[in-house]
């Protein structure tokens, strides 16, 4: 096993180790969200913490790791007897993101428990980090079936494995710590609310801070054992502070003053549900215990509120995750003056913090001179102690091309988003698990059994005892039990839904200009673009105006920042229609190389009007073509406004074999059959496609 990077020798980041102790010091804090770009040390900062958990004892022998002091009664292993006891490391398990179902909980042997009538049960990764840390690395990417089986461990501390009747339990009760980039997508909000703390953490900018990043990680590269032994006396010193604030914790006492400047913060800053107070609670505990306090004092709340609740307190995948410390200062002074007054805290308050947070301001940081790491070197980054979280880097839209026609106009902020009316493929597709279009899928409703192709995982009971029905007598059957052999199961096809590629082509020529319906437009792409958060898809946005096309996004599973990208679109130019098909259809192109089974949607937002070039329309027409010779399904979205209407939308509709609909139409309770009129559109070309 190779020698992981020592904790104590982490640069900066102090918001993100601050996090990861006090769910070490207490476990029921519940975890913690890791956000931040790439290369920021977030997988090595959590690989790290599990060398200062305390050993866990456990029952000799359960592959569970039941407490002896507390033996889980239902445990697979049990019943077990007293003695025997031992102590072991506490772990920490990797869930891949591409991990099965049974890969997670648990398998159970259904050909043994329908032939034999034995419960074998072959622990998953749940069962490995119970008492431990269960890590996620882009724990955003993780697909939803397990999101779902990870949110019903973690409400329940308890994993369920059921098989066609045939069930196994046992206790799962574990640290959730994951990692992610937003960059490449955003969480489901039932899962991050599940997250007791975030920290947001960004590579520093700190030349001398940089030197001694590097510096150490090559020394480490060099020599791994060389280099954790240099810091051993460290983490020993770090372990013991931890085991300390452990034995603390029980006597540290939540008083009424504190208790009411949390649950006036929670309201203050209209988080949903009671959790976060629970968690603020908690967190404000375990930082008075890590201080080597026994009283939760006001730092010890505020900081809390810049752990628990930034991600709480988002309403949609488009708002940045921060929170406003000036009125967190606000919210906690108010509540501290309905209180009734108390004796003023002396100036020599051991963690050299205020009321206010300390010298530093709060922020996460640990108290001066005791964190785990002191360097004389800058924070790396001020984490969720900053006034707002860091907007979305995005680059500068390059200037139209001089190509005559309307001149360029500034970007307009677009109108509120709606709710749309569901789009999706034809067809049943084999893509990703999503929550658009009908696919075949480990889950989902059961259409019918099929031999299994290797591990058997759904069972199809009925189909399975038809097929060893007629050979009963020729086994020998003499008893009630039916004779099963491997030649009998039968797997269960089921459907479920899938996402997809959905694809913007967006005109941004001079016709789209004017600023009201360019608002609109910008409107009605994000709308599309929250319902594609929804449903799980990746989406791309091509543009097109002056004399070219470009892809203003490849495809990725960040909605926000294709949100990002349309916010700062400017319109001007002629319209290249021809130009921004044939991008579209380049990118669809690539995107079939690396994800075949990933279906496409094309959306084109535009008028329909084509000009610049050599007969303009008639090249328009003969892209849009392309698309449907290939059965590729896309939808216009027609921006024509006006009492005269050309009806160029709905005729490049026709060229690509798809549908066309209004700015109105597209909303939710505006038009009923949508997704009836496109389906029935590629109807014939998805059935000859089959063919």
């Amino acid at each position: 096993m190779s020698t992981p990077y020592p904790f104590t020798a982490l640069v900066g980041q102090d918001d993100l180790r601050l996090a990861l102790l006090l769910n070490a010091v207490s476990p029921a804090v519940g975890g913690v969200l890791v956000r931040g770009e790439k290369g920021t040390a977030k997988s090595t900062a959590v690989r790290a913490l599990s060398a200062l958990l305390p050993e866990v004892p456990v029952v000799a022998g359960c592959r569970f790791s039941c407490d002896p002091a507390a033996a889980d009664p239902g445990c697979p292993d049990g019943p077990h007897e007293s003695g025997g006891d031992t102590a072991r490391p506490a772990r920490m398990v990797e869930l891949p993101v591409g991990a099965s179902e049974d890969r997670l909980v648990g398998a159970l042997d259904i050909e043994r428990a329908l032939a034999e009538g034995v419960k074998a049960f072959e622990p998953g990764l749940l069962a490995d980090a119970h008492r431990g840390i269960l890590y996620v690395d882009e724990v955003n990417l993780l697909h939803d079936h397990l999101v779902d089986l990870l949110l019903d461990a973690a409400a329940m501390g308890a994993s369920y494995v059921e098989r066609e009747g045939v069930s196994v339990r046992h206790a799962a009760r574990f640290l959730l710590v994951g990692t992610m980039n937003p960059e490449e997508g955003e969480l489901r909000p039932q899962l991050l609310d599940r997250f007791g703390l975030t920290v947001e953490v960004a590579a520093s900018r700190e030349t001398d801070q940089r030197v001694e990043v590097v510096r150490r990680r090559l020394a480490y590269d060099d020599d791994p054992e060389g280099f954790a032994g240099r810091w051993a006396d460290d983490e020993s010193a770090l372990r013991a502070r931890v085991v300390a604030a452990r034995a603390l914790l029980p006597q540290v006492v939540l008083g009424d003053g504190a208790l009411r400047q949390i649950a006036a913060t929670c309201a203050a800053f209209e988080v949903d549900g009671m959790r976060a107070d629970i968690v603020m609670a908690r967190t404000a505990t375990a930082l008075a215990a890590w201080a080597g306090r026994t009283d939760v004092q006001s730092e010890d709340v505020r900081q809390a509120a810049l752990l628990a609740l930034p991600h709480r307190r988002r309403r949609n995948p488009f708002d940045a995750p921060g929170l406003d410390e000036d009125k967190l200062d606000e919210t906690l002074e108010e509540a501290r003056e309905d209180e009734t007054p108390e004796p003023p805290e002396g100036d020599d308050d051991p963690d050299g913090g205020g009321p206010d947070g300390g010298p530093d301001g709060g922020g996460g940081q640990p108290p001066a001179g005791e964190g785990p790491d002191s360097p004389e070197l800058p924070s790396q980054n001020q984490g969720s102690g900053t006034d707002e979280a860091p907007a979305p880097q995005e680059p500068a839209p390059a200037p139209a091309p001089a190509t005559g026609g309307a001149g360029e106009q500034q970007a307009v902020r677009a109108a509120e988003p709606f709710r749309t009316k569901m789009l999706s493929v034809p067809g049943i597709g084999e893509g990703a698990a999503g929550r658009r279009s009908r696919a075949r899928t480990e889950h989902g409703r059961t259409t019918g059994s099929r031999r299994p192709q290797g591990a058997l995982t759904k069972l199809h009971l009925a189909a399975t005892v038809q097929a060893a029905a007629p050979h009963q007598k020729a086994r020998g059957r003499s008893g009630a039990g039916l004779v099963v052999r491997r030649d009998d199961l039968r797997q269960a096809t089921r459907e479920g839904r899938e996402g997809n590629l959905v694809l913007f082509v967006v005109d941004a020529s001079g016709s789209m200009a004017a600023r009201q319906r360019m608002s609109a437009v910008k409107g009605a792409v994000l709308s599309l673009l929250l319902d594609a958060y929804q449903r799980r898809d990746k989406v791309g946005l091509v543009t097109f105006r002056g004399s070219q096309a470009e892809v203003a996004l490849p495809p990725t599973s960040s909605v926000d920042a294709a949100a990002a990208r349309l916010e700062s679109l400017p319109t001007g130019g002629r319209t290249p229609l021809a130009a921004g098909l044939l991008k579209a259809h380049d990118v669809l192109r690539i995107e079939r190389l690396r994800d075949a089974a990933r279906r496409p949607l094309v959306v084109v937002v535009t008028d329909g009007r084509a000009t610049g070039g050599v007969e303009p329309v008639a090249r328009a027409g003969r892209a849009a073509r392309l698309f449907a010779a290939e059965g590729v399904a896309s939808v216009v979205v027609d921006c024509e406004t006006g009492h005269v209407r050309l009806g160029l939308a709905r005729q490049l509709a026709g060229e690509l074999g798809g549908t066309a609909v209004t700015l109105d139409e597209l909303r939710a309770d505006s038009i009923a059959g949508l997704v009836k009129d496109v389906q029935g559109t590629h109807a014939g070309s998805a059935s000859r496609r089959a063919a």
